[in-house]
């Protein structure tokens, strides 16, 4: 067995695990379940990339684990401080996405699809902060600002997979539609009457997201490798 491969195999475990307790409602259970994920994906990252850890990857675990911190103590200002520590983590991505990849360049046949995702991003965004609630009213322009940051890095992830299609890319967009449909089925869960299958959604989408984010650090720590060797 490959020394990162333990690792990977406790993260989906707890996932599982995690799907299980959301299930049976059993909430204690569900909130040590969620806490083993991201160190169990920080320590997958670690050893499949030979303890080699940039600084905006650094950051962008660091800040995951205190948003999630913030979500499993589910005190006062749990909701605003995960917000902020997902809205940081979505701009150090959007810097990496900004920094790493080249230009994006459209052709004329892809006019049409990038057009698509661009109407789609607008009305999820228009539709989701329509929502009327007290949350959304109360810090409504952290929250505007959070989804216009969140459609931005969904753009490049959707965008970057229309036009050059690599397995990168598909990385990128999988992870850009785990995060939306996270924060997505987050604000049902606080919009609508409690439903466990929101719940699952939500927790299952979160974990995923995480799963897809390092996969894509993997990929482009590879790349990098493997242009290094050409040179």
């Amino acid at each position: 067995m490959k020394a990162n491969k333990p690792s990977l195999i406790l993260f989906f475990l707890a996932l599982l695990c995690t799907i299980i307790f959301d299930w049976t409602e059993q909430d204690f259970f569900a909130l040590y379940a969620k806490a083993i994920v991201l160190p169990a994906i920080f320590i997958y990252f670690l050893i499949s990339n030979e303890f080699k850890i940039g600084k905006t990857e650094t950051l962008i675990f660091i800040t995951c684990f205190i948003g999630q911190v913030f979500d499993l103590m589910d005190v006062e200002i749990s909701e605003i401080g995960g917000v902020v520590c997902f809205l940081i983590v979505y701009l150090l991505i959007i810097k990496l996405y900004i920094h790493e990849h080249e230009k994006i360049q459209l052709q004329r046949k892809d006019i049409l699809p990038v057009s698509i995702v661009v109407i789609f991003i607008a009305y999820l965004l228009i539709s989701v902060l329509s929502l009327q609630f007290d949350n959304i009213k109360k810090f409504h322009g952290l929250y505007i600002f959070y989804g216009i940051v969140l459609s931005i890095l969904s753009y490049f992830s959707f965008v970057n997979y229309i036009t050059k299609g690599t397995h990168i890319t598909l990385l990128m967009s999988l992870m850009a539609i785990c995060y939306i449909f996270s924060d997505i089925f987050y604000i049902f869960n606080e919009y609508f009457s409690y439903s466990v299958v929101l719940v699952i959604i939500r927790d299952v989408t979160q974990i995923l997201a995480y799963f897809f984010m390092v996969e894509y650090f993997l990929e482009k720590a590879k790349i990098h490798k493997k242009l290094l060797h050409n040179n």
